[in-house]
């Protein structure tokens, strides 16, 4: 019944953030936006009551994200607010990692099929994205790979998850986490190297489809070997 609710009124902010971005409506952006993770937030902790580390960690990163989008609103006025978002969204990352984390931990020794693959796949895609806007970014080269560093590791620790969770709960994340990719990777093409069409809409459907999907995931999440630490 949450996930029900709570997915219609998220479908609401959706809607209502893509419009914004499509007509250029300031104010409504600005009012719809900070609600996106508010409504995750909500949702995870009264499907959770965050008792275990994993939801724990998700939360944390959800509120850094919280704070990376209210900075990042404000980044035309004051251009310093586009590296505080950023600090903010490696810090989401980060936890991220950490909670992943922990479902390798759980079975240790399951390997997961094609995970080499997959980390030559993540590290080809973002170390050609960085080398791609290497020219353009100046003084932002370091602050960009680190994020894209960040990201990356975020993407494979959820490919690491299969095996040691449910399936559902697996793809959910896995396909948070690569919708987050795609959405980065748009605003860092626009911001830096050649403006996208209608490239605002295009960034916060993506980044709105990969939190969604995150915190469902975190919701559904079911250990293939439960231990009691996590």
């Amino acid at each position: 019944m949450k996930t029900k609710l709570f997915s219609f009124i998220f479908f609401l902010v959706f809607v209502i953030q893509l419009y914004a971005e499509y007509a250029n409506n300031i104010e409504l952006r600005n009012f719809s936006k900070p609600l996106i993770v508010v409504v995750l937030l909500v949702w995870l902790y009264l499907s959770t009551n965050l008792k275990g580390r994993f939801h724990k960690r998700i939360f944390v990163g959800l509120i850094f994200a919280w704070i990376g989008d209210i900075l990042l609103m404000f980044q035309s006025d004051k251009s310093s607010f586009f590296i505080y978002g950023l600090i903010a969204f490696v810090a989401c990352h980060i936890f991220y990692i950490r909670a992943f984390t922990l479902d390798h931990r759980s079975n240790p020794n399951h390997k997961t099929p094609y995970f080499l693959w997959a980390v030559g796949v993540f590290a080809i895609f973002c170390s050609g994205l960085f080398f791609y806007l290497q020219p353009k970014l100046g003084a932002m080269q370091f602050p960009v790979l680190m994020y894209a560093i960040i990201i990356t590791v975020m993407a494979i620790m959820a490919v690491n998850r299969y095996g040691k969770v449910n399936i559902f709960s697996f793809k959910l994340i896995l396909y948070g986490a690569l919708f987050f990719l795609l959405s980065d990777s748009v605003l860092a093409v626009n911001k830096f190297a050649q403006p996208i069409p209608q490239s605002g809409a295009l960034i916060m459907a993506t980044y709105m489809i990969a939190q969604y999907l995150i915190v469902y995931g975190t919701i559904s999440r079911q250990l293939v070997v439960k231990r009691t630490e996590v």
